[in-house]
């Protein structure tokens, strides 16, 4: 879901009492809590009655378009000022975020054994960008937010040009790939929403402001509903498949949040901006991930990206709370 439009964490890295937040940002938070249990409750939908969404999957890119315009609307000019003045931090976000997670997404795989179909959807979602989820848990981990917004709206923006290349030289030994035609996708799924988004925002501001509170819950509900979309086409699969799945997406994930955390440790970017770099590494655009994989692949190869969606927000939440308390002790 799109980040808060201009947290106070863009300032401090310290985020202030629950009751001084913008109501923007408030509806954030409460969007990102809440979501995981929406997404739980679309999947539990589908997969109960997969016969009532029969036909759903054409429009899971048009979907996947209104999270991406949201996106586009809570972005302003000092969002793209921020890249100018950080652009080490931001670069190796970028680098880390799209050389860690196709790797672990193919090294997972392989060592599981993975059948193809999920082979290809567990590399599938560590080739996608940033998670639109990660600005607001960087938040709530007291991270450094610009960073993050950053670093996000970077991976969004490169996506056309890194992720069908890099789907072909690691999924390509599974399954076929069509990485041209995967390009068209994400630039009209992804890049077009997104640009006219933050054309409208720059044309209409005052109007869309007044709306931003609504934008989190609008991204939450229309990726609960691609859920409930790819978990229907594929519920016969998920009772063959869920365990392998979940142990799949919770290694791909957890060891991006470590790694993620690692590189900016490593870089010695600071303890703020490397709970950005956990976040921004290890959670992943899993609506486009699941758009791609039923378009271009199959629904089989969806679900990683569908369990992806669920799974990075409960441990993303987890994660920040956790870091939130150490970061309150001076531990980090």
């Amino acid at each position: 879901m799109p980040q808060p439009s201009s947290p106070p964490g863009r300032k401090t890295n310290t985020a202030p009492a629950h009751s001084d937040l913008p109501s923007s940002d408030r509806a954030a938070r409460r969007a990102v809590t809440v979501f995981p249990l929406l997404v739980i409750a679309a999947g539990a939908i589908g997969l109960l009655w997969p016969a009532q969404f029969t036909g759903w999957a054409p429009a899971v890119p048009w979907l996947l378009g209104v999270v991406m315009f949201s996106m586009g609307l809570t972005l302003t000019p000092p969002d793209f000022a921020a890249v100018a003045k950080r652009p080490w931090a931001v670069a190796l976000g970028l680098v880390a975020h799209y050389v860690i997670m196709p790797g672990l997404g193919w090294l997972v795989a392989t060592v599981l054994d993975l059948p193809p179909q999920l082979a290809a959807g567990v590399i599938l979602v560590g080739c996608a960008p940033s998670g639109t989820a990660s600005n607001v848990v960087t938040y709530l981990a007291r991270g450094d937010v610009a960073l993050s917004v950053s670093v996000a709206t970077v991976s969004t923006l490169v996506a056309p040009l890194v992720t069908p290349p890099l789907t072909l030289l690691l999924a390509g030994q599974f399954l076929d790939v069509d990485a041209g035609v995967m390009v068209t996708d994400i630039l009209k799924t992804v890049l077009l929403p997104v640009l006219g988004g933050l054309v409208v925002r720059l044309l209409a501001g005052r109007y869309i402001d007044k709306a931003l509170r609504a934008l989190p819950w609008v991204s939450a509900l229309t990726i609960a509903v691609i859920v409930l979309t790819v978990v229907s086409g594929s519920a016969a699969r998920i009772k063959d498949a869920a365990a392998l799945v979940l142990l799949a997406v919770a290694l791909h994930n957890g060891l991006g949040l470590a790694l993620g955390y690692a590189a900016g440790k490593v870089a010695r970017l600071g303890a703020p901006a490397s709970r950005a770099m956990a976040f921004e590494v290890g959670m992943q655009n899993s609506g486009l991930a699941a758009s791609l994989a039923t378009a271009h692949f199959s629904p089989a190869a969806a679900l990683p990206a569908a369990v992806f969606s669920v799974w990075h927000n409960i441990s993303g939440a987890l994660t920040a709370a956790w870091m939130g308390r150490r970061r309150r002790r001076g531990e980090d």
